[in-house]
C-alpha cells in the first residue's frame, strides 16, 4: 500500500502541468489576387474594402492582412465561443456585399445596348 501511495506521488510530480494551455482559436484565411496588381493596389483597392466589411462581423477578435504583387491575404481570428460555420458563412456575405460595393464603383451597372432594348449588368455573389 506505502508502494502504491509513494509511486503515485512520485508520478504526480513528475506530470507536465502549463499555465496556460493550448487553445486553437477558431480562424478563417481569405485570399484575393488580381494578376499584376502592386502590393500597394492589392492593399488600397482589395484588402481595405474587405476589411472594412470584415469589422462588422460578430465575434471577430483579431484580424491581419498580408498584400503582395498579385495577392491579399487577410486572416481573421474569432472568439473562442464563436461557431467556425456561422462565421464563415458570414464571411462569405461580407465578401459578396464588398464584390457589390467595389462593382457599383467600376460602374458595373452601366447600360449596354442591344438591337431590341437596354440591359442592365449587375453584381452577383459567385
Amino acid at each position: 500500500m506505502l508502494g502504491i501511495v509513494m509511486f503515485g506521488l512520485i508520478g504526480y510530480t513528475q506530470l507536465p502541468v502549463s499555465d496556460l494551455p493550448n487553445v486553437d482559436y477558431p480562424v478563417i484565411s481569405v485570399r484575393a489576387n488580381l494578376a499584376g496588381a502592386s502590393p500597394e493596389t492589392m492593399a488600397s483597392a482589395v484588402a481595405t474594402p474587405l476589411e472594412k466589411q470584415f469589422t462588422t462581423i460578430a465575434g471577430l477578435d483579431a484580424m491581419t492582412s498580408v498584400s503582395a504583387l498579385g495577392s491579399t491575404t487577410i486572416t481573421l481570428q474569432f472568439t473562442l465561443n464563436r461557431d467556425i460555420d456561422a462565421a464563415a458563412q458570414d464571411v462569405q456575405a461580407a465578401i459578396a456585399q464588398t464584390r457589390c460595393a467595389s462593382c457599383r464603383r467600376a460602374s458595373c451597372r452601366r447600360r449596354t445596348r442591344s438591337r431590341t432594348r437596354p440591359t442592365r449588368r449587375s453584381c452577383s455573389s459567385r
